[in-house]
């Protein structure tokens, strides 16, 4: 019989080792970059010697750099991020302060994204090789190939500064408010992703219309739009699950610079602004936050996996409990 909490919890010890090499890539890492985070605290300012060293000794970037991981490491395993050497607050604070734009933005264009792209994949795979089918095809051809930025710089020229339907920049000051200032980021961001499942979705269901079972349902007089819906798609789901799962991960990085072309002060913002002041604490923790969030949409995907497609739930431990 297949466990879902068993499975679930399995899957999850295993990224705890991922997070932990990454931890350490990502500290040390930073730390090879050829930058002073005291003199971008001060700004460059002439200081004291006393008051340089007691400030490199707050932030313990006078100890041994195994040693500075092992204090970060430890205060991770406590619940602690750490103090912002620029704002000289808690980093959790200023992530959680953060993060809700971000979420709230990669969770909207994942949205569109699934709502444009499954039935584009439809549409074309139903009417193959018709004047409709090259064009949505030659579209998700151009989002594909579009950069990220870039489509947020031609939306914002063109329904913002030319149609003023959306506003340019900037965030609302509630989820409410959001989901007016957020539309048009999410949609810029969004438009790679409807073109990768769009395509697979047209791949695939083209192939279930020519299966057996297809055909077989056609010559029983089955309705056209039951065998597409209820049969064709549901096979094709699975792939899509997959290829969503990753571009969803793929969208939490996009979200940086699109949060800086659009400024609506998110995550991404925050990470820029981290690597201008050299903030180690800030820059590695939100670092580890994205990858930890990539990581935890992968685990996703493959409940949903397991839960979509019996075949997989077969190969781990059988049916649903």
């Amino acid at each position: 019989m297949f466990d879902l909490t068993r499975y679930v919890l399995k899957r999850a010890l295993a990224l705890i080792p991922i997070l932990l090499v990454v931890s350490a890539a990502v500290f040390f890492l930073i730390r090879l970059t050829p930058s002073d985070p005291i003199a971008a605290l001060t700004s460059g300012r002439r200081i004291s010697d006393d008051t340089r060293a007691a400030l490199i000794a707050q932030y313990h970037l006078d100890k041994p750099l195994p040693q500075q991981y092992l204090l970060w490491l430890g205060g991770l395993f406590q619940g602690s991020l750490g103090d912002s050497i620029r704002h000289r607050q808690p980093v959790a604070s200023l992530l959680a302060a953060r993060l809700p734009t971000t979420v709230q933005l990669v969770v909207m264009s994942a949205v569109f994204a699934i709502l444009l792209a499954i039935p584009i994949g439809i549409i074309s795979a139903v009417w193959k090789n018709s004047w409709l089918d090259r064009a949505l095809s030659g579209f998700m051809v151009l989002c594909v190939s579009s950069p990220v930025f870039l489509n947020a710089i031609v939306l914002i020229l063109i329904f913002a500064l030319q149609l003023h339907w959306f506003p340019s920049f900037g965030a609302g000051h509630n989820v409410v408010e959001n989901l007016y200032y957020l539309a048009l980021p999410a949609f810029a961001l969004s438009l790679n992703m409807v073109a990768l499942i769009g395509r697979i979705t047209r791949t695939r269901m083209i192939s279930e219309l020519s299966s057996g079972y297809s055909l077989a349902l056609v010559a029983k007089g089955t309705p056209f739009t039951r065998i597409v819906v209820a049969h064709c798609l549901k096979n094709t789901l699975v792939p899509v699950i997959t290829v969503a799962g990753i571009q969803i991960g793929t969208m939490v990085v996009g979200a940086v610079l699109v949060e800086n072309v659009f400024a609506l002060g998110g995550i991404g913002a925050l990470l820029i602004e981290a690597i201008k002041a050299s903030d180690y604490p800030l820059v590695q923790s939100i670092m580890l936050l994205l990858v930890a969030l990539f990581l935890a949409l992968n685990l996703f995907v493959d409940v949903v996996y397991a839960l979509v497609d019996p075949r997989i739930r077969a190969s781990i431990g059988g049916k649903l409990v």
